[in-house]
């Protein structure tokens, strides 16, 4: 006998629609969101829903913050971040910027990470509004997410200034619609290396910038090794334990001449309860070890660091409200942990009970040929559909 065959859930045609309309949007980090930003105030505008834009210090990008409905609760956020990463220099199959569908996938920057998310949001307005729920959902939708969550930290002080504390948040980020409760903490820095330039014939007259640099890399790296040998682990992580990297550098003229600067960036991904600043002074007092070397042959000869970026990790409990909100929504029993960070880390640290769920696989994010299967969205839409649903309850807030 024939299994039955049972079809694949699909998204609606709004839902579609919408999403195709922001993969439109070229929102790269570098470069403006407000195209998005300004077409999706114009959207909720059409609905009566009003939207507060909190614009960075250049007005080239900005935040949105709008609350649909009201009620005696403080409401739920659902929150995303409009900007995707860069598409030079990958081999896509397709126009980055305009959404293709092929085999039940649906293929675009930011597919999943994470404008089908925001796009299944905005899509469902006119039946959040229709539903007169208890409670109002509030949508928060933010800048530079990749490049250090820099633009939901003005949002989240605009909120505190207003005195708006939502009861509980969601963030959308690609997690295959299973609630995550916990994640590690980014941290990025920058370390500038400067030296003495000469002749490469003559290498003792000159500080080699790039030699010192390399030596504060190689610490780093066994501090690395150190928290990956001796760490407690909490294998609920995919990597159990705090790991730190080196991932740019630039530095030098030529080959024949000592060079006088170097620069690098690294970051640090924390496990929950890591004390990042003293991480960060730890390898300052090393640099410093190296200073007197240094000047002997070049009295003005530096190690400078600068705290580039910095998120959180989040860290909820099974028992918290909103992660059995988000549970019952996804009809998921289970929950996890991931490594990547997300927005969530922020949120809970301003008073905020935060999970992270949504469409997709962050396996497809930031890759060439990024994809969301459309089940995931259609998941995704059943999931926010749930909210309208007279015995669902949202966290009560304080």
């Amino acid at each position: 006998m024939n299994t039955p065959h049972t079809p694949a859930l699909t998204p609606s045609a709004d839902v579609m629609a919408m999403i195709e309309r922001l993969i439109a949007f070229p929102t790269v980090s570098r470069d403006s969101n407000l195209g998005l930003i300004e077409w999706t105030r114009d959207y909720l505008a059409g609905f009566g829903v009003k939207s507060r834009l909190t614009y960075d210090a250049s007005g080239k990008k900005a935040n949105l913050f709008a609350t649909l409905g009201a009620g005696p609760k403080p409401g739920l956020i659902l929150s995303g971040h409009t900007d995707v990463v860069p598409v030079e220099g990958q081999a896509w199959d397709s126009d980055p910027f305009k959404a293709t569908i092929k085999d039940g996938l649906l293929y675009g920057r930011g597919s999943a990470d994470m404008k089908s998310y925001i796009a299944t949001a905005l899509a469902l307005t006119p039946q959040f509004l229709a539903a007169r729920m208890d409670a109002p959902l509030h949508f928060a939708f933010s800048y530079d997410e990749e490049v250090g969550c820099i633009g939901v930290q003005g949002l989240i002080k605009d909120l505190q200034e207003l005195g708006l504390r939502p009861a509980a948040c969601i963030v959308g980020e690609p997690t295959s619609m299973q609630p995550i409760i916990a994640h590690k903490g980014t941290h990025r820095f920058r370390c500038c290396v400067r030296g003495r330039e000469a002749h490469s014939s003559y290498t003792t007259m000159g500080v080699n910038s790039i030699e010192y640099a390399a030596r504060v890399i190689v610490y780093i790296r066994q501090m690395a090794d150190r928290f990956a040998q001796l760490e407690t682990r909490d294998y609920g992580f995919t990597v159990p334990y705090t790991t730190m990297q080196t991932g740019l550098i630039h530095g030098g003229l030529a080959a024949n001449i000592v060079p006088k600067d170097c620069r690098f960036e690294f970051e640090a991904r924390t496990m929950p309860g890591i004390d990042v600043e003293r991480l960060y002074q730890e390898i300052q007092d090393f640099a410093a070890t190296l200073l007197p070397e240094m000047r002997k042959v070049e009295p003005n000869a530096a190690i400078d660091f600068e705290w580039l970026a910095s998120a959180p990790g989040l860290n909820m409990q099974e028992s918290d409200d909103v992660v059995q909100l988000a549970k019952a929504l996804a009809r998921n029993k289970s929950h996890g942990s991931v490594s990547y960070g997300t927005e969530a880390g922020l949120f809970q640290r301003a008073g905020i009970p935060t999970v992270v769920c949504g469409p997709g696989s962050i396996e497809q994010a930031h890759r060439p040929n990024e994809f969301v299967a459309l089940e995931q969205v259609a998941q995704c839409e059943a999931f926010m559909l749930r909210l309208m649903d007279p015995g669902m309850q949202l966290p009560a807030g304080k």
